[in-house]
């Protein structure tokens, strides 16, 4: 078998129509660490690495956001992956609808494709030492 193109969950994104108030109810109810702008980052270890420290970040939008693509997407999944355009040129040449966007910033690297039945991904490629 050839080495997995995704490495982890990267963060887990939905829409609300009150974004504030949703995430006060899971920082109270669940116990989330929803900071301003109504984001936690969960940090956790590599199972092959456990020195090295990993993250997976949980968001939720506004309703009115359009970050998801289509405005009938009410939630997104980010996957970690090692080499973002290795698997981005792979996906491509499989038929694989990849928008052409790629975006880099002190977090990583940010790419999307569209599955079958038109729900957008992210593939994260963390930063170096991440």
């Amino acid at each position: 078998m050839s080495k997995p193109r995704v490495t982890g969950l990267g963060g887990v994104f939905f829409k609300a129509k009150d974004s504030q108030a949703l995430a006060e109810w899971y920082r109270t109810h669940l116990g989330i660490p929803v900071e301003d702008g109504g984001f936690a980052v969960l940090r956790w270890r590599e199972h092959d690495e456990p020195s090295r420290v990993g993250s997976t970040v949980w968001a939720v939008f506004e309703d009115t956001s359009d970050y998801f693509g289509s405005a009938g997407q009410r939630a997104m999944i980010n996957y970690r992956v090692a080499d973002l355009d290795a698997v981005l040129t792979a996906l491509r040449s499989e038929g694989v609808t990849v928008d052409e966007n790629v975006q880099s910033d002190e977090n990583g690297r940010f790419g999307w494709i569209t599955d079958p039945e038109g729900n957008r991904i992210e593939l994260w490629q963390p930063p170096e030492g991440s």
